[in-house]
């Protein structure tokens, strides 16, 4: 039997805003590795590019962990979450999951290794980093287009000048993590 291996990848962990996403991918044979890369070193326009190339080549799947939770159970649990909704939604069961970071979520009947900078060094774990982030890329446009003020489709909700600045402003919104640092203390000082 053929080892199906797949990457996990998450995103948006350190923003202010939003929900925390991931994904899983299992590469078919005609992907191309060599423009895979870690999403981080790609702007917004060739990640779309290869996240259209990764989806029609590999089996993928997105799992997301919402505000609430991620208020209920901190930011690294939620993240695992995120993970292990992703890695249940294949439709391909992996003999090998690779998880970047140094962390796994809890899961019976799985093989699961944690990969240290993972997103740099498999393929796998790079496209689900580009998927995840293509994915929570479109919904802070989405909400940036009713929140406008905060600029949340250039900076995706991290706690830039110009983000904190507007916060400071304009207020906190139902889409700011609440017990994140730098909105706490905001909210604190309220």
């Amino acid at each position: 039997m053929k080892k199906t291996i797949a990457g996990v990848d998450e995103v948006g962990r350190g923003s202010l805003i939003g929900p925390v996403f991931a994904a899983a991918v299992i590469f078919k044979k005609n992907i191309n590795k060599k423009m895979i890369k870690d999403s981080k070193k790609l702007s917004k326009e060739k990640r779309k590019i290869i996240e259209k190339h990764i989806k029609k080549n590999s089996v993928w799947s997105i799992g997301s962990a919402s505000l609430r939770e991620i208020e209920k159970l901190n930011i690294l649990n939620a993240s695992l979450l995120a993970m292990k909704r992703s890695i249940k939604k294949l439709r391909v069961r992996p003999s090998l999951i690779l998880i970047d970071g140094n962390k796994l979520p809890h899961m019976t009947g799985y093989k699961l290794k944690s990969i240290i900078k993972g997103d740099q060094k498999i393929s796998e774990i790079s496209a689900a980093s580009i998927i995840a982030k293509v994915a929570r890329d479109r919904l802070t446009n989405r909400l940036s287009k009713k929140f406008n003020k905060y600029a949340w489709h250039k900076n995706a909700g991290y706690g830039t000048k110009q983000h904190i600045k507007a916060i400071k402003k304009f207020g906190v919104t139902k889409h700011h993590r609440k017990t994140f640092g730098p909105i706490h203390k905001m909210l604190s000082l309220i």
